[in-house]
């Protein structure tokens, strides 16, 4: 129990220097700290399988790509000149803002009528999906709290696990491929817009 507090700690203060650091170097480093300590509360926990998929996956292939995209953009420290450069723009932004309003018959809030176009709304109803899923998935995590963690898994294995996964955890399960699906469609079309 003393380690898994020790533990704990360690990866509360990683977060935080995710989320506090002005370089993104440091963040990702941080953010390494944190799935490290992370795999270890699994190990501690007798989850050896997640632990082992946590330092692999998220300690290995995303903190690379966090780092290589930093790397490609540039990650230095935020400037003053950057500062100076993000006013401008928003400055700009707000300009653009103020000349359209006339046009669209709505002078006195510009920013208070927004459309609700087709991405919205599916935004909206994929937003309300994914709630009702956490939901259900508490509540039937809330119906199992009895059987305990260690003997709900099996000790961690991995057999266990895809089991759990694909029974009672079904709908959360789901709600989760089609979060991440949403994720990956919104990046092609930023990615299209901005090309």
């Amino acid at each position: 129990m003393f380690l898994f507090i020790v533990f704990a700690l360690i990866a509360v203060v990683a977060a935080l220097g995710v989320i506090l650091s002005r370089k993104p170097v440091y963040s990702a480093l941080f953010l390494l700290l944190n799935f490290a300590t992370l795999a270890a509360m699994y190990i501690l926990l007798q989850a050896q399988f997640l632990a082992a998929v946590q330092i692999i996956v998220y300690a290995g292939a995303i903190v690379v790509l966090f780092l290589f995209v930093v790397m490609l953009i540039g990650g230095g420290e935020l400037g003053a000149g950057d500062r100076e450069t993000s006013r401008q723009v928003n400055r700009e932004t707000s300009r653009q803002g103020d000349k359209a309003a006339p046009a669209s018959g709505d002078a006195a809030s510009p920013r208070l009528r927004v459309p609700l176009g087709w991405p919205r709304v599916t935004a909206l109803v994929l937003a309300m999906l994914l709630l009702a899923g956490l939901g259900y998935g508490l509540v039937a995590g809330q119906l199992h709290a009895g059987q305990g963690t260690a003997a709900a898994f099996g000790q961690g294995s991995v057999e266990a696990i895809g089991a759990a996964l694909y029974t009672d955890y079904l709908l959360p399960f789901e709600m989760t491929s089609v979060l991440l699906l949403v994720g990956v469609v919104g990046a092609v079309v930023l990615a299209k817009n901005a090309g």
